[in-house]
Order: structure tokens, then sequence, then C-alpha cells
């Protein structure tokens, strides 16, 4: 899977500096044929490259910067990312721009340069994602019958991880044990070499497979607990905050959803949400 992703990252990239290349080498060709010294060319053609990239550094840098997003991926296509003012999908990384879709389906061309060196938010780069909100209650409603209410919304959503949860894991263990088989089934197909080379290949998979269970089995694991806590005591309000986890393609269901719930339940449990307030005394003028 992940090589897959990495493919589509490097598919648009590698187009764009195959095709630049290709010209160069035919417009070479083609004065080669025409019985012209290109030893010359080439000269007037280095000459012209160096005074073009002293002109175009900023180009030069996108290129440099498009390389590195290549080899650091700090994204990939299919990733949403968020960059200064940008938010969106990675549509395709290109020899010197990167095209983001945005939510309303604008196309934003990056720069490669900005995003190389610049801070970069990656929403999906981790397969969880916390969900947060702030609930505002009045000054003498009961903060624990509000924080039952609020978890009781939260449990009821089976979208909610409440334990560490493995279904994608799981998920991606039956993706290789498919791609497994179907190699298996297709041994027959192959050639002696080909065979040979699959198996070695299957044993590094597997070993590699081991290696990362290891390392996860080290890592410490996420609480995915939802909590809900007095966050500030605010003019007019009892501001709590509400957290819990999902995986990634479900946040916003997740977020507008209990939002909604949040909503309707707690004036129908006696809590209320508060306006803002403030108390004005006016003193009586002394009598002359």
């Amino acid at each position: 899977m992940i090589a897959k992703d990495f493919d589509r990252s490097l598919t648009t990239f590698l187009l764009s500096f195959i095709k630049i290349t290709l010209l160069f080498v035919l417009i070479i060709t083609v004065i080669s044929i025409l019985g012209i010294e290109t030893s010359s060319f080439i000269a007037i053609f280095a000459s012209a490259g160096v005074a073009i990239g002293m002109a175009l550094s900023g180009t030069l840098q996108n290129f440099a910067g498009g390389v590195l997003i290549l080899l650091i991926k700090p994204y990939k296509v299919g990733d949403y990312i968020e960059f200064g003012q940008h938010k969106g999908h990675v549509k395709e990384i290109q020899i010197f721009n990167t095209v983001i879709s945005a939510y309303n389906n604008d196309l934003i061309i990056v720069p490669n340069g900005g995003l190389a060196t610049g801070t970069i938010k990656n929403y999906t780069a981790d397969p969880y994602r916390r969900v947060e909100w702030k609930v505002a209650i009045s000054y003498g409603d009961n903060v624990d019958k509000a924080r039952q209410v609020i978890l009781d919304i939260i449990h009821a959503d089976k979208r909610v991880l409440l334990k560490q949860d493995n279904t994608i894991d799981n998920q991606a263990d039956e993706e290789k044990t498919a791609t497994a088989t179907q190699s298996q089934d297709g041994e027959e197909k192959t050639s002696l070499w080909q065979r040979i080379f699959h198996r070695h290949k299957a044993r590094a998979q597997q070993w590699a497979a081991s290696q990362a269970e290891e390392i996860r089995k080290k890592l410490p694991k996420k609480d995915f607990t939802p909590i809900v806590a007095v966050d500030e005591l605010a003019d007019s309000a009892v501001v709590l905050v509400v957290r819990a986890w999902t995986v990634n393609a479900n946040y916003w269901g997740v977020f507008y959803d209990i939002n909604e719930k949040i909503y309707n339940q707690l004036p129908k449990n006696g809590l209320h949400f508060p306006f803002p307030q403030m108390d004005v005394h006016i003193n009586p003028k002394d009598n002359a």
C-alpha cells in the first residue's frame, strides 16, 4: 500500500522531468541529423543554462524542493495537508509545483520550494485523529451530569474509538495475505527464475513485517479513552473540553453529528447554554 501511494506521487514528477529531458535530447538529435556541429550548440546550451539558472533560481529551488518532497515524503498524493492559509487533498506532485484540491474543489498550485522548506500540517499521516469540541454550560449547572450526558452520546457512536483499535492493521494484513495467495496461485505459470525471485521477495517482506511488528509493540499505545473536562471558567460560562478519537475518514462525520447531538441533548437534561451577559450597576446621583 505504501509503495502504491509513493508511485502515485512519483509518477507526475517523473513524467514532467522526462518530458523536458526528451525535448532537449530531441533538439540535439535533430541538429545532429541536419549535419550541424553539436559540440558548439552544447556549449551554447550550457552557457544559456547557467544564465537561465541564475535568472530562474526560484524555479530551480522548486525543482530541488520537488526532489526533497519525494525523498523525505512529508506528504504524498491523496493526503490532506495544510500549508499557510491553504488546505486540501494533494492531487499531483509535479516537477515544480504541487497541486492541491480544496474542499470546494478549487485547485491550488503551490511551489515545491516553499513546501519543502515551510511548515506543513499533514492531517492524514496518522490513521487516527482526535476530535475536539468546546461546550459552554451555565454557572450552577451540574458538571458531572453534563459530562455523563456527553459521554453517553460519544459511547453510542460506533465510529468513536474507545480502546486500541486494530481494524486498520488487520485490513492491511488481509491485503498482504490476499497478495501472497495470488502470488502462489500464479507460480505455476511463471518461470523458475521468477519463482525464485518471488520466494526471496516474500521472505524479505515477511522479515520486514516482523521487524515492523516488533517496533510497533515497543511503541507506546495511544489512549483512545474519551474525556470531558472543565477547560475554562469564563465570564458567563463554564467551558468544557470534549475529546474523542476516530479514524481519519470519519473525522468530519463524527464532529458534526456529535456536535448536533450535544446541542439537542443537553437542554433535555436540564443543562443550559448561556448567553454572554453584562451586569450594569447605576449609582444614584446625590441629591443636591
